[in-house]
């Protein structure tokens, strides 16, 4: 094991309650619902994030990329609604993700640092969720949807921390993803059940 993944896997994580699950399962549609939504926005915050660092090629690249595949994600999510006879709602304004971006710190340095390690702790939440889910899951189509989106996410919180690495040298990014995880997972379990990813 590389000593980055050894780092990676003490990062403190806080498991997401068993009742979760369970109102998902018995509300789906919405949950898809939801899960079309959190995928577009996370399209538009790689976006956000390239058009912020034109200069940087490699994080340029990597965002572009994320957010082409995030687009993919709402695309396949949206055809499953529309399969499914499903109105998508409007967006819902996302309390657990605007709590952590209220921890972003401003200035140069620092902003960049948290928004990419906000970006990790978010998307290692998206990956330990879609697994829940796909676990659960009795349709095969489904499940198999699900255990592929579980797999990207898991990449995309590691793309994350790694441009952190490679673009805040000098800093303490592991100390800081440290101190982000406790508080994702403070704001995670103080959230109410809802069939919704966050």
């Amino acid at each position: 094991m590389a000593e980055s993944d050894l780092s990676l896997n003490e990062v403190p994580f806080a498991a997401t309650p068993d009742g979760w699950i369970d109102g998902v399962l018995t509300q789906f549609n919405l949950f898809l619902s939801d899960h079309a939504s959190c995928e577009k926005k996370a399209s538009g915050m790689a976006m956000n994030v390239a058009a912020h660092y034109p200069d940087q090629p490699r994080l340029l690249e990597a965002m572009v990329d994320l957010a082409v595949e995030e687009l993919n994600h709402y695309r396949e999510v949206m055809r499953l609604l529309i399969k499914r006879g499903v109105v998508p709602g409007p967006d819902e304004k996302d309390l657990y993700v605007n709590e952590l971006n209220r921890c972003v710190r401003r200035g140069t340095e620092n902003f960049l640092l948290d928004r990419l390690l906000v970006g990790a702790v978010v998307e290692r939440r998206g990956a330990e969720r879609f697994g829940l889910i796909a676990n659960a899951l009795t349709d095969p189509e489904l499940k198999k949807f699900y255990q592929a989106i579980t797999a990207s996410e898991a990449r995309h919180w590691t793309l994350f921390v790694e441009l952190a690495k490679s673009h805040c040298e000098g800093m303490d990014v592991h100390g800081r993803l440290h101190e982000l995880s406790l508080i994702e997972g403070e704001i995670m379990l103080a959230q109410p059940f809802r069939p919704a990813l966050h």
